[in-house]
C-alpha cells in the first residue's frame, strides 16, 4: 500500500511553527516502530505482513489527521498527530507496538526538561530572527526568565519543565514570533496536567497581546501588585507602570483604528481620559488561556496582522459602541464595560466583532418566510447573503413553495418542488462566509404536512443523488400537535401541496386541525388531487431514524411556539432560526431578527445560592445593551429593519449554569438541580420583563404593543394555559409553581408597557462562553477531560472544579489523569473516587435524559421565546428516542437542537499504559461508520461539535 505525498494540510509543531504534512514521514515512523517493536533492525527487510500492517495504521490517522483539520484552519497540532498514532495502533490491536510508542514518547518529553539546562550551554550559538531581519544569538536566560515570571504565584507549574519543553523545539533561525508562539505552546499542552498551567499559558499569549500593540512587553517586580514596564533611561518609573501605560495608550490605540478605518470616528468623541481611567487592567487576568487565544484569533481588532486592541481595549470599544446614543454615554459605557469585563454578560459574537466599527451589523439571527414564488425565492437567497455577509445566522421558512408535481400556471409544467432550492439556499450560505471569520450557517424549515417532507428528512444523508442533498445546511421539522396526536393514535397522515392547501402555513392549534381535516375531506372527496397518505408513526420513526443517522432535521413544535407567543396578535410564528431559541413572527415584509446576549450565571452565585441584588443589576443594564442594538444596528436589509425597529426584540440567555451547580455542589441529574433551573428561571423573567417595562417608562414602547399578550395582561407563565386547553388529557405536563411575588411586575407593564415584543431565549454560547471561561449555556459537562477543535486550534479542556476536589482529596496524580483519559472522562469506572464526587461530576451522557428535559420544562415556563436544548442519550434506540422526544413535547417545550449520542470513538488516549487499563476499551470495539449519528465526537462529522468554528448557533 503506497501513502500518497500530496497534501494541502500543514502540521503546527510544538514551537508554534507549520509545516506541510507529508503523510510518508507517518508511514515511516508506525514502520519503523513495528520493527522496532518485533526486534529488527533497520537494515532487515520490510516483511510484506508488517508493511501491509504499517500502511493500514498510517492510512487510518491520515485520514484523521485529515479529518481534523478539516474542521479547523487545515493545520493540525504534532501532539494530536501523535496522539492519533496510538489511538489507530491500539485500533488495529497493535497494542505492544502502541506500549512502547507511548513510552518513548514520555520519556522524550522528560528528556526535553532534564535536558534543558544542559542545551541552554550547548546552544548559546543558535540565531534568532528578529522581526526586522537581523540575526541574534537566542538569550537562553531570557526564555527562563519569562517562564518563571509566567508561573510566578503558582505553585502547581513548573518553569523548568516548560523551558525544557520550550528549548528542545528551538532550531538555528527561528523567527522571534515563532520563539514567543513556543513559549505559550508549551504551556499550552500541559493543562492536561494541571488547570494552572492555563494561567500560565494566558500570561504568556498576553505578553504578545501587549508587544503587538505597545511594542513593548511589561517587566513584574517583587513588591508591585502590578508590573512594571522597562524604564529608559531618566524615565520615571511611576511612568512605566502597567496601569499607567495600558490606559495611556487607549486614546492612541482608538486614534490608530479609526485612521485605519477599523473604528467608528465617533468613538473619538467621548471623554477618552475618564473612559481610560475606568480601565481595569488586572483583569485580563482573569482569562483562562482558551478565552485569550479566542479573543486574539477572532475578535481583537489588528492593522495590517497586528493587533492593536488588548482585552480590555475590546471590552471598552465593545461598550462605547452600544453606548453611542445614550445621552450619558461616558457613564453609560463605563457601566457596560463592568459587566462586559467582569464576564457578568457577554454580548453574543456579531456584536463583539461589530460594535464600534464601521458596519455595526450587531445581530445574530435572521428568520425569513420564503413565498411560492421564484422572483421571492432567489430575493430570499440574495438576502441570505446579504446577512449572512455581516454574521448573521439564517432560518429560512419553506413551507410555502409548492411540492414535486404540483401544476404550475404560468408555464402550464410541474413544479420540481422544494428540493433544488434548498440546494440552491446551501451553496449560497457556503459561497458566502462571515467576513472571513466563520463560514455562513442557515436552517431550513419545513411543516411536516408537506408533501415533500420526506425527501426533506434525507437532505442530509451521504449517500443517493448529490444533487438533492444539502451537506452543508441544517434542516428543522416545524411539527404541528396534531401530527404528534396522529402519531400517539396510530392514526394516518396526509401530505400536500401547500399550493392547495394555502392557509394551513399560517394556522396552529384548534383553526389548524380544523382546517387539516377539512382538507383531508377535500381530498377523499377527489377534489384536492395532489396528496399522499402515510401511516402518522411510520413517518414518525422516519423522522427519528434521520436524526439518529444524520443529526437533522431537529424537532420543533409550531403549537406552543404561536400560542404563547407574545406576538400573536401581529403576524405567525412559522419557524425558529439555526440554533432553535428564537420565535419570531415572518412574513414578506418582516425579515425577523434577533440580539442576543447571555448572563454568566456562575458569576452570580456562590455556595448557599443566587445573589439576586447583583444578577437583577446585571439583567437591568443586559437588557438596555440588547436594546441599543436595535437602534444602533446596521440592517443589511430593508425587511430586516422594518421587522426590528417595529417590534424591536431581544433575547437574553444564560450561560455558566453547570458551573453555578458545581459551586452550589449540586449534581445536574438531581431533583434540585431541576429546582434550581426553576429558580434561576424566574428571577431571569421577572427582571428581564421589570427592566424592559423601566425601559419603556424611558424610552416609550415598541411600536406594535397594542393588543400583544403584554397588553392583554399576560406575561409568559399565564400562556402556559393555552397550550393546556389546546391539548387532550396527558400530553401537557407542565410545572406552574410560582416563587416570587409577581404584581410589580405586572404593574408596571400595565403602567408602561413593554419596550421589547420578546425579551428572553437561551442560546448556545459556546464562543462567548470561551471567553468568559464558563460552562456554554444550560448544557452539562461534556467531559471531563477531553479534546476541543476550533479554529484558533486544538485544546485540552480539563474540569477545573473536578480538579480542585480531587486534590483537596490527595486523588490527582499521573494515575488519575490516565484513568481519565482511558475512561473518556468519566469516573464511574474510576474505584478510588468517592461515590458523592461521581455524581456531582456525572458527565452529560451519565445524566438521566429526564433530569435535562424536566429543568429545561421549568426554564421554558418563564421565557417568552424558546431555548437551545440538546439531548443526550448513550445508547440510542428508536423506543427510547421517540420516549425522549414524545416527552419534550408533554413537558411544553418549545423546541430541540441537536441530538448527541456516544460515538465509536471518544477522547483520544495519549500517554497512557495500556498493560494498566487493559488492552481493549469498549470505545475500540467498533469503528464509527456513515449511517450512525455521531453527535459529539472530536471532530464529528454528522452534528455540531460544542464548538463547531463553522457555525453561527455558537454565540
Amino acid at each position: 500500500m503506497t501513502i500518497a505525498a500530496q497534501t494541502e494540510l500543514s502540521i503546527r509543531k510544538r514551537d508554534g511553527r507549520t509545516e506541510a504534512f507529508d503523510p510518508r514521514r507517518i508511514h515511516q515512523a508506525v514502520t519503523a516502530a513495528m520493527r522496532a517493536g518485533q526486534g529488527a533492525s533497520a537494515d532487515d527487510p520490510v516483511e510484506s505482513a508488517l508493511d501491509e500492517a504499517a500502511s493500514r495504521v498510517a492510512a487510518g490517522v491520515v485520514s484523521e489527521v485529515e479529518f481534523v483539520a478539516s474542521r479547523g484552519d487545515g493545520s493540525v497540532d504534532v501532539e494530536r498527530v501523535q496522539d492519533l498514532v496510538e489511538s489507530q495502533l491500539m485500533q488495529e490491536g497493535e497494542f505492544r507496538v502502541a506500549r512502547r510508542y507511548i513510552l518513548y514518547r514520555e520519556q522524550r518529553s522528560r528528556a526535553r526538561a532534564l535536558r534543558a539546562e544542559s542545551e541552554i550551554g550547548d546552544r548559546r550559538t543558535v540565531s534568532m530572527r528578529a522581526a526586522g531581519g537581523d540575526l541574534r544569538p537566542v538569550d537562553f536566560h531570557d526564555l527562563k526568565h519569562r517562564l518563571f515570571r509566567a508561573c510566578r504565584g503558582l505553585p502547581e507549574c513548573s518553569a523548568n519543565e516548560l523551558l525544557g519543553d520550550t528549548v528542545a523545539t528551538i532550531y538555528d533561525g527561528i523567527s522571534e514570533s515563532e520563539l514567543e508562539r513556543a513559549l505559550v505552546m508549551a504551556a499550552r499542552q500541559r493543562i492536561e496536567r494541571d488547570p494552572a498551567y492555563s494561567q500560565a499559558a494566558t500570561r504568556l499569549l498576553l505578553d504578545i497581546v501587549y508587544k503587538e500593540a505597545w511594542g513593548r512587553v511589561p517587566e513584574p517586580t517583587h513588591d508591585a501588585p502590578l508590573p512594571l514596564f522597562p524604564a529608559t533611561e531618566g524615565e520615571d518609573e511611576t511612568a512605566t507602570s502597567f496601569p499607567t501605560v495600558y490606559r495611556g495608550g487607549f486614546s492612541g490605540y482608538l486614534r490608530d483604528g479609526a485612521d485605519a478605518g477599523r473604528i467608528d470616528p465617533r468613538l473619538l468623541e467621548f471623554d477618552l481620559d475618564r473612559l481610560a481611567g475606568a480601565i481595569r487592567p488586572e483583569r485580563d487576568r482573569d482569562f483562562q488561556y482558551l478565552g485569550v487565544q479566542t479573543l486574539y484569533d477572532r475578535y481583537l481588532l489588528h492593522i495590517d496582522g497586528r493587533r492593536i486592541e488588548t482585552p480590555q481595549y475590546f471590552w471598552m470599544r465593545v461598550a462605547m459602541g452600544l453606548a453611542l446614543n445614550e445621552q450619558e454615554r461616558e457613564s453609560r459605557a463605563i457601566e457596560f464595560y463592568e459587566l462586559l469585563s467582569t464576564f457578568r454578560f457577554v454580548s453574543a459574537t456579531p456584536t463583539l466583532f461589530n460594535s464600534g466599527t464601521l458596519h455595526p451589523q450587531l445581530s445574530s439571527c435572521y428568520l425569513t418566510t420564503v413565498d411560492d414564488d421564484l422572483q421571492h425565492i432567489f430575493k430570499c437567497v440574495q438576502d441570505n447573503a446579504m446577512l449572512s455577509k455581516w454574521a448573521g445566522g439564517l432560518g429560512n421558512d419553506w413551507t410555502r413553495v409548492r411540492a414535486t408535481g404540483a401544476h404550475i400556471h404560468g408555464t402550464n409544467g410541474k413544479s420540481q418542488g422544494v428540493i433544488p432550492f434548498l440546494k440552491v439556499a446551501n451553496d449560497g450560505a457556503l459561497a458566502v462566509n462571515q467576513g472571513g471569520k466563520r463560514k455562513g450557517a442557515i436552517c431550513a424549515y419545513l411543516e411536516p404536512w408537506h408533501l415533500d417532507f420526506e425527501e426533506f428528512l434525507e437532505l442530509r444523508k451521504n449517500t443517493g443523488d448529490d444533487r438533492r442533498r444539502t451537506h452543508d445546511m441544517n434542516t428543522a421539522a416545524w411539527v404541528p400537535d396534531l401530527f404528534m396526536r396522529r402519531v400517539q393514535e396510530n392514526g394516518e397522515w396526509t401530505l400536500f401541496s401547500p399550493n392547495d392547501v394555502p392557509d394551513l402555513h399560517d394556522l396552529y392549534g384548534e383553526a389548524f386541525k380544523s382546517r387539516y381535516e377539512h382538507y383531508e375531506q377535500q381530498a377523499e372527496l377527489g377534489e384536492i388531487k395532489l396528496f399522499r397518505r402515510v401511516e402518522a408513526s411510520k413517518l414518525w420513526r422516519k423522522m427519528l431514524s434521520m436524526v439518529f443517522e444524520t443529526g437533522h432535521p431537529w424537532l420543533t413544535f409550531k403549537d406552543p411556539s404561536n400560542l404563547r407567543s407574545p406576538q400573536d396578535h401581529s403576524g405567525v410564528v412559522h419557524s425558529s432560526n439555526l440554533c432553535t431559541e428564537i420565535l419570531l413572527n415572518t412574513s414578506n415584509d418582516e425579515t425577523a431578527v434577533c440580539n442576543l446576549g447571555s448572563i454568566n450565571l456562575v458569576k452570580h452565585t456562590g455556595r448557599e445560592g443566587v445573589d439576586r441584588g447583583l444578577l437583577a443589576d446585571t439583567i437591568r443594564t443586559a437588557v438596555r445593551m440588547l436594546d441599543n442594538v436595535i437602534d444602533i444596528n446596521y440592517y443589511p436589509t430593508a425587511e430586516s429593519a422594518n421587522a426590528n425597529r417595529r417590534h424591536r426584540p431581544v433575547g437574553l440567555g444564560l450561560m455558566g449554569f453547570q458551573d453555578a451547580l458545581f459551586v452550589r455542589r449540586i449534581p445536574y441529574g438531581s431533583q434540585p438541580a431541576v429546582e434550581f433551573a426553576d429558580e434561576v428561571g424566574e428571577l431571569i423573567g421577572y427582571h428581564a420583563i421589570l427592566a424592559s417595562a423601566e425601559l419603556a417608562a424611558e424610552r416609550g414602547r415598541y411600536g406594535s404593543y397594542q393588543g400583544s399578550k403584554w397588553d392583554r395582561g399576560l406575561l409568559p407563565i399565564d400562556t402556559i394555559d393555552a397550550v393546556h386547553s389546546s391539548r387532550n388529557e396527558g400530553e401537557h405536563e407542565m410545572d406552574r409553581t410560582c416563587r416570587l411575588g409577581w404584581a410589580p411586575v405586572r404593574q408596571a407593564v400595565a403602567a408602561h408597557g413593554m419596550r421589547n415584543s420578546n425579551v428572553m431565549a437561551i442560546a448556545p454560547t459556546a464562543t462567548i462562553s470561551n471567553i468568559a471561561g464558563c460552562a456554554q449555556s444550560i448544557e452539562p459537562t461534556y467531559r471531563n477531560l477531553f479534546a476541543k477543535s476550533n479554529l484558533s486550534g486544538d485544546f485540552t479542556i480539563v474540569n477545573a472544579y473536578l480538579v480542585a476536589d480531587l486534590k483537596r482529596l490527595e486523588l490527582w496524580d499521573d494515575q488519575m489523569i490516565d484513568e481519565l483519559k482511558h475512561h473518556d472522562g468519566e469516573l464511574g469506572p474510576i474505584d478510588r473516587v468517592p461515590e458523592e464526587v461521581k455524581r456531582l461530576y456525572q458527565t452529560a451522557f451519565a445524566v438521566d435524559p429526564h433530569f435535562l428535559i424536566e429543568a429545561n420544562s421549568r426554564r421554558q415556563k418563564w421565557i417568552d421565546m424558546g431555548i437551545s436544548f440538546n439531548l443526550y442519550l448513550a445508547n440510542p434506540s428508536g423506543p427510547a428516542l421517540s420516549d425522549m422526544y414524545a416527552k419534550c413535547w408533554r413537558k411544553g417545550l418549545k423546541t430541540t437542537y441537536y441530538l448527541r449520542s456516544l460515538a465509536a470513538t471518544q477522547v483520544e488516549k495519549s500517554s497512557i499504559d495500556v498493560n494498566r487499563h487493559g488492552v481493549q476499551p469498549k470505545w475500540m470495539k467498533s469503528r464509527s461508520s456513515s449511517s450512525e449519528i455521531v453527535v459529539q465526537r472530536e471532530p464529528t462529522p454528522s452534528a455540531c461539535s460544542i464548538d463547531d468554528p463553522e457555525c453561527e448557533a455558537c454565540q
